[in-house]
């Protein structure tokens, strides 16, 4: 299955020299944050991952009950699509429907 995550593991002098995670920021707001019981986490990911893998990662490890189809996606400030890929250092943010009027 998808292996894009990885956690926090003790890093061996050997697994220093080759660096094949990146560390990207999650930022949760509304239900989203509930769900995941905190507003932000630093999440390891591999450098292939699109946001599409790492949001059903993500739903999967927290419970999250919004499909991607009800979501919008953004990272660094700015909207993505879901199959763009993450950046070391990105901040990345799922994007709740809004109701108003």
């Amino acid at each position: 299955m998808m292996s894009v995550i990885r956690e926090t593991e003790p890093v061996s002098k050997a697994a220093t020299q080759v660096n094949t995670t990146m560390s990207i920021k999650v930022l949760y707001f509304a239900s989203l944050a509930d769900a995941a019981n905190c507003q932000e986490e630093i999440i390891k990911v591999e450098p292939s991952t699109s946001l599409s893998e790492l949001y059903e990662h993500l739903s999967q490890k927290h419970g999250f009950s919004h499909s991607q189809e009800e979501l919008r996606v953004a990272v660094n400030n700015y909207f993505a699509r879901w199959l763009d890929p993450i950046n070391d250092g990105d901040s990345v943010v799922f994007i709740t429907p809004v109701a108003g009027g």
